[in-house]
């Protein structure tokens, strides 16, 4: 199993806090935003990591965090260079995974709780990461058989949701995601998105899910960035 962070984006959510700065690299409490995906990672047994940014701050991680010795790990580079999606991201680091599973987190999710076990005992399909929340309208949305252990479906941002389960962004895939991938097709906002990949698996019966019961929160706004530093904080 390789890791695989992703890191791009503009963060126009959080500026001027992004003004000159990758939100990546901004502090969650008492480190930057970063090495709460790559702990989760770490934590999961993953030894070699790819982490995917833009254009422009792609030196300050590579400043930030070397060749990951002082993790006891392996840092891979990759650049995305113009904003295509978070899947178009992902297809960056084919050749990094060779055929391998990939753990897929987006670099501003904060998990407090370990997943090593599903990540360790994941086989092949698909798995994705589901937290109960009272807002999940804010969120992608998925509905579960909870009996076979499959999703029917993910809806993104639904104004009436089928479930209180959000999708957090942190997802484990086998090799054919990358098929997919080139399968796909420009959402209306111009970018491949990480939702239609999942809803490919589920349409092929692949796709399985576990519930984070601990503290999650992503940190891509002003509110969620605080959010996130008060989860880490409190422990």
């Amino acid at each position: 199993m390789k890791g695989i962070i992703l890191a791009g984006g503009t963060g126009s959510r959080l500026y001027p806090l992004t003004k000159v700065t990758n939100k990546h690299l901004l502090p969650v409490y008492d480190k930057p935003m970063i090495y709460y995906p790559i702990q989760t990672l770490i934590n999961s047994g993953i030894e070699e990591i790819m982490i995917v940014s833009g254009r422009g701050h792609a030196g300050h991680f590579l400043e930030l965090l070397g060749s990951g010795a002082e993790f006891s790990v392996h840092f891979t580079y990759e650049i995305q260079e113009e904003a295509g999606g978070i899947a178009q991201a992902l297809g960056l680091a084919e050749d990094f995974a060779d055929d391998d599973n990939v753990a897929v987190i987006l670099g501003d999710n904060i998990f407090r709780n370990n997943v090593e076990g599903s990540i360790q005992s994941f086989e092949s399909g698909a798995c994705i990461f589901l937290k109960q929340v009272q807002d999940a309208g804010r969120f992608g949305v998925a509905e579960v058989d909870e009996n076979s252990g499959q999703v029917l479906g993910i809806e993104e941002k639904p104004n009436v949701p089928k479930s209180d389960y959000a999708v957090t962004g942190l997802y484990i895939y086998d090799s054919s995601v990358f098929k997919i991938i080139q399968m796909l097709k420009p959402s209306g906002r111009g970018e491949l998105e990480i939702t239609d990949v999942n809803n490919e698996y589920i349409r092929q019966g692949l796709m399985g899910y576990s519930v984070i019961e601990g503290d999650w929160s992503d940190a891509g706004t002003f509110d969620s960035l605080l959010r996130a530093g008060m989860i880490v904080q409190k422990e």
